[in-house]
């Protein structure tokens, strides 16, 4: 969210990701710091500097950002009545596209996170808005369906569900039983869903990320991949089929030339939307 931030300061017409909840959700000291994206020559030296971490790392977050909101906008006007989205942060994709719909929102985390997401939601917002649900789950430790059912989620509604940037946090067990749930969702359902790949995982491929691997990987912060070519039939192990894998191609084609911008973005993460059939 704080790479968000920063590109409200970019033009609009050459925005990736418009969203004007981003700087101020922050809590204070990065909403501070976001103050540094109203200098272009100080936004370009922070992009430098993520580049050096993992190339295609900026650009591959502003793109993830766009990509969920255009696809969550598509479902809402294609009807889905229900959003859910899991491991929300301080994501305001409910707050800023779903609640000004009318559509009920599940915000699902850890109660720590939930705790800091309420306090920022008061004041950015003055209150919890009532169509927005904030859900305290330990995944792998809780059942989803009950506590989401006991926060108003209906189970025989179609919904999209969100899972942006959780899964590679997580062990296969813990990814399964996510699956496992959302494998009893309603038919017409949308699942949109971020995911590592494999080879960067177990070091077979760096994709320019050495730096981002040794912290994450070799820091054991992160635990589950995938091989791109290996969703749809995971997917279809819980009644789902994949509609669509994005990566750096298809952000170049569909926001970064259209826009003008000159940004890599990265290989190692990929988008997945795909239904309940």
């Amino acid at each position: 969210m704080f790479v968000t931030a920063l590109e409200q300061y970019t033009p609009p017409e050459h925005r990736i990701v418009t969203d004007p909840l981003a700087p101020r959700i922050l809590p204070t000291g990065l909403r501070l710091a976001a103050l540094l994206g109203r200098s272009g020559w100080l936004r370009r030296q922070l992009e430098n500097g993520s580049e050096r971490t993992a190339r295609g790392l900026w650009g591959g977050l502003l793109c993830r950002k766009r990509y969920v909101r255009d696809q969550v906008g598509r479902a809402l006007a294609e009807g889905i009545e229900q959003v859910v989205v899991l491991g929300a942060g301080l994501d305001t994709l409910a707050a800023g596209v779903v609640v000004p719909t009318g559509v009920p929102v599940f915000e699902v985390d850890m109660p720590e996170n939930i705790a800091t997401k309420r306090e920022r939601l008061r004041a950015v917002l003055g209150e919890i808005p009532a169509k927005l649900h904030l859900v305290e789950v330990r995944f792998g430790e809780q059942d989803l369906a009950t506590t989401l059912a006991e926060h108003g989620f209906r189970a025989e509604t179609p919904t999209v569900f969100v899972w942006e940037a959780v899964s590679q946090y997580l062990t296969e067990d813990a990814v399964r039983q996510v699956l496992s749930f959302l494998g009893t969702a309603a038919i017409g359902s949308r699942l949109l869903f971020t995911f590592v790949r494999r080879d960067y995982l177990d070091g077979t491929e760096m994709y320019g990320a050495a730096a981002l691997h040794k912290r994450y990987v070799e820091g054991g912060v992160w635990h589950f991949a995938i091989e791109p070519s290996e969703v749809d039939g995971l997917l279809r192990e819980y009644g789902w089929a994949e509609q669509e894998q994005v990566g750096p191609a298809e952000y170049a084609d569909r926001y970064l030339r259209p826009a003008g911008r000159d940004l890599p973005a990265t290989e190692i993460e990929r988008f997945v939307s795909a239904e309940r059939r």
